[in-house]
């Protein structure tokens, strides 16, 4: 009897054993592929830094001799500082443009209805379905034919309409929130649907349209076809095609101009973020607040 209840109790230890093993391993392979992971997102973005500091730059990564060289000459060169301005002037106004038209857009669809609305909502986000290379020839011709092609107006107009469908199915459901007595209640105050629009609807969507503006303002600075086939003036480029053509037009690349002005292309996008990010909660816990 001993010698069995022994056997059975190493035969229990055993059992439990091999599953805290099963675990042990299965963590270990966890760590090891999220390491993996993050080292292969994380390098490129090291060698970035590094090579945008380094007084020698190269295309491998190494420990830089420190300067702000790279840098100073992204700003005192003759092209690359109008690249930036470009990206600047594109990605604002067409966010502009994309959210007073998506917002009087929205609040048409939200507050009006009529038939086929269902329909058209469906059908403006199945443009967004459709990639955009398989449109990018026929947007060309339509802009040559309209006397737009290569200016920056014509660019700000197609990247606003673009987003223009995300844009109308997120403010919609922003609006849609907003109950239709507190603009009833501005109306018997004296103002119009407009005012109303302006002075108590916009307000009260603020985290989307922060939201809306942020997604816009990420999607025209870092779009790269579109300008690239709208555009032919060197002059008009934005920062996306000034990169491209730094790293495929010579032979002999700038390494450290071109991780400086990477880098720089990098900070708008995160800056935009920070701020809205703020105000995004401030916004929404004002409306909790309030509610």
């Amino acid at each position: 009897m001993a010698a069995t209840s022994t056997a059975v109790n190493t035969t229990t230890s055993v059992v439990r054993r091999r599953p805290s093993m099963f675990r042990s391993v299965q963590r270990t392979l966890q760590y090891v592929l999220i390491t993996l992971l993050a080292l292969f997102c994380l390098i490129p973005f090291a060698w970035l830094v590094l090579t945008a500091f380094d007084a020698d730059a190269g295309s491998t990564i190494k420990l830089p001799d420190l300067t702000a060289s790279n840098f100073v000459r992204f700003f005192t060169e003759a092209n690359t500082p109008r690249l930036l301005a470009n990206s600047l002037i594109i990605s604002v106004l067409a966010t502009a443009l994309n959210l007073a038209v998506g917002v009087l857009g929205a609040y048409a669809l939200s507050r009006f209805r009529f038939r086929g609305r269902a329909t058209f909502m469906f059908s403006i986000l199945l443009i967004r379905v459709i990639p955009a290379p398989a449109t990018i020839v026929a947007l060309y011709l339509l802009m040559v034919k309209v006397n737009l092609d290569n200016t920056l107006f014509g660019l700000i107009l197609v990247e606003a309409a673009a987003a223009l469908p995300i844009t109308l199915w997120m403010l919609k459901g922003a609006i849609d929130a907003v109950p239709v007595e507190i603009e009833e209640a501005a109306w018997l105050d004296g103002n119009s649907r407009f005012q109303g629009i302006i002075r108590v609807v916009a307000p009260l969507v603020m985290p989307g349209l922060g939201a809306t503006a942020m997604l816009t303002f990420m999607a025209v600075w870092g779009d790269f076809l579109t300008p690239l086939v709208l555009l032919q003036s060197p002059d008009l480029y934005p920062l996306s095609i000034g990169l491209f053509r730094a790293f495929s037009a010579f032979n002999q690349v700038d390494w450290g101009l071109l991780a400086a002005s990477a880098m720089i292309y990098m900070i708008p996008p995160a800056i935009l973020y920070m701020v809205l990010r703020k105000h995004l909660l401030r916004s929404s816990m004002g409306g909790a607040i309030k509610g």
